[in-house]
């Protein structure tokens, strides 16, 4: 089991996903956007593996316009050696890496251009984790998308636009559970047509369900892993932010409740990302909790660097 948090991390002085505008792009702003964005997550990295966290997602702009027409600088071959050597660290310490693109990439739109630009964005953020050299535990994460009115309809265009990608996509991609159209069963009626592997977000389980108990639905989840192929399960887990309205994800780990998951959990191995605002911090509690549990050898997690 390893736990992790997604994409920033608030212990260290810079971010792996710098940017700027389109109207300023250039070749040469480019370039050293991607080094430094490249160093920072290198630093995140040995940071995560000091202190024991080694499930991560990287943001999706360590490129700047990756997937955009525009750029069309040859920043694989360029930081080829960079790439490569974060994948030999990711590996020597047995991290886990993700990708969770952004809303904008939706396969079943009804949109031809929507999808095409959808693919591009896969095939880019997949790219990533082929020059690291990583195998097909290493994943995309993306929703089912849009229901457009019509559930089957949408069901079904997902699952054309799937058949259709880059097979160095497919073999990446899973589907997560949503909060509000797609539920665990639907992911469920995807992953037996394509085989695609269902993310399992605990939250989004608790405000869209059809009944299914929280240990139930983890071990159907789970079953759609393939061990060899597909790796642990991995999953998100949040809670409800007290006061706020529903599906908005609580801002630090409450201690009761993640313990109560770890009961509906059981022996079930799963990598969890913390969708979690304190991020690091909450993940560092988790961790101590895993190890009083038994759950994570002692030791495992060192004391916080200050912030």
């Amino acid at each position: 089991m390893r736990i992790g948090y997604p994409c920033v991390n608030e212990s260290l002085d810079c971010t792996s996903t710098s940017t700027f505008r389109l109207a300023s792009y250039s070749d040469e702003r480019l370039e050293l956007t991607v080094g430094n964005n490249l160093r920072c997550l290198r630093r995140i990295l040995e940071w995560n593996v000091e202190h024991g966290l080694l499930f991560f997602r990287i943001g999706s702009g360590v490129v700047p316009f990756g997937s955009h027409p525009i750029n069309t600088f040859p920043w694989q071959t360029r930081f080829a050696a960079e790439f490569r050597a974060l994948g030999d660290y990711i590996r020597t310490h047995g991290l886990r890496i993700s990708f969770h693109p952004d809303q904008f990439v939706v396969l079943n739109s009804p949109d031809t251009g929507i999808v095409e630009r959808s693919i591009q964005e896969l095939i880019y953020q997949g790219s990533m984790l082929d020059l690291m050299g990583l195998d097909s535990t290493h994943k995309l994460q993306i929703h089912v998308g849009g229901l457009y009115n019509d559930r089957e309809l949408a069901i079904s265009r997902f699952i054309a636009t799937h058949q259709r990608l880059p097979e160095a996509v497919r073999v990446r991609l899973v589907i997560e559970n949503d909060d509000r159209l797609f539920s665990l069963q639907d992911c469920l009626r995807v992953h037996a047509v394509v085989g695609i592997p269902v993310l399992f977000d605990n939250f989004h389980h608790e405000c869209l369900h059809h009944g299914e108990p929280m240990a139930e639905a983890l071990r159907l989840a789970a079953a759609t892993w393939h061990p060899l192929r597909d790796g642990v399960m991995m999953m998100d887990y949040s809670s409800q932010a007290p006061g706020e309205r529903k599906g908005k994800h609580t801002p630090t780990l409450e201690d009761d409740l993640f313990q109560g998951f770890l009961q509906d959990l059981g022996d079930l191995d799963a990598d969890i990302m913390l969708e979690i605002k304190d991020k690091e911090a909450s993940a560092h509690r988790a961790c101590a909790m895993l190890r009083a549990g038994g759950l994570l050898p002692i030791g495992a997690v060192s004391t916080p660097a200050a912030t």
